[in-house]
């Protein structure tokens, strides 16, 4: 099976998510905490990712630009998520004043599809350099996609829209998805710049958005569960590599 295909697959896998996520909330309601804690789980072994495998690999293979793409990936998704949409984040949406007008929440869906591409982007680029960095990869997104599913889902529920606008949407992530992986594979020769960029992406998803949800709950045992994200990382380097460098 090609990368092209595994991408796919995957791909579908992490679309998926995104619908169970936003059955969350068109379902029934769902524990606030039960969220925090896969959010930290998610973010501990997204950002291990980015930081152990997809930046040292894009170093590597994008030399002196790599540095400037990892940021320009950075701020793609700040901009989109700090201007273009008026307010959104991972968790579940409470500001229904903040809703009302439905272009809102539009654009809201619209930020996200720009995240979701580039993990489409990340996932193809990941397979193309080699099945262990796509996997990784494929992981860290599949994990923090029930959160994003359940964030777009919330807020189409805040702007007033029925329940099937939250899986619509929540569909339409996973579509976005697949358009990343689509268009990475068509620009192969161009995948050390496309992982350079996601790893950009992915930093800003896991320290951005995710930890600082993380963080509005004290405790130890919010940050172990962090801990056990990395460590999660750290386990299947360990188990295919039988160390944690190459």
């Amino acid at each position: 099976m090609n990368a092209l295909w595994i991408s796919l697959a995957l791909g579908v896998v992490a679309g998926l998510a995104n619908l169970f996520g936003g059955a969350i909330v068109t379902a029934r309601p769902w524990s606030r905490t039960f969220l925090t804690y896969f959010i930290a789980l998610g973010s501990g072994f997204m950002l291990a990712t980015a930081i152990t495998e997809m930046v040292p690999e894009s170093l590597r293979l994008a030399s002196n630009a790599a540095p400037m793409l990892i940021l320009a990936g950075y701020f793609i998704v700040h901009v989109f998520e700090h201007s273009w949409p008026a307010h959104f984040h991972f968790g579940e949406e409470t500001h229904h004043h903040e809703f009302l007008k439905p272009f809102v929440a539009q654009t809201a869906a619209a930020g996200l599809a720009i995240h979701t591409f580039f993990d489409g982007v990340s996932i193809a680029s990941g397979f193309l350099l080699s099945n262990w960095l796509g996997t990784v990869i494929s992981g860290a997104v599949i994990l923090h996609n029930i959160p994003e599913g359940f964030t777009i889902a919330s807020v189409m529920a805040a702007a007033g829209k029925g329940r099937s606008a939250g899986l619509w949407a929540a569909g339409a992530l996973g579509i976005s998805r697949i358009l990343g992986i689509f268009a990475m594979a068509f620009a192969q020769k161009y995948v050390s710049y496309g992982l350079a960029l996601s790893a950009g992406v992915t930093l800003y998803v896991a320290a951005s958005d995710l930890i600082p949800e993380v963080n509005k709950r004290p405790g130890p045992k919010i940050a172990l569960t962090v801990a056990a994200g990395v460590g999660m990382l750290v386990f299947f380097r360990l188990v295919f590599f039988g160390a944690v460098t190459p």
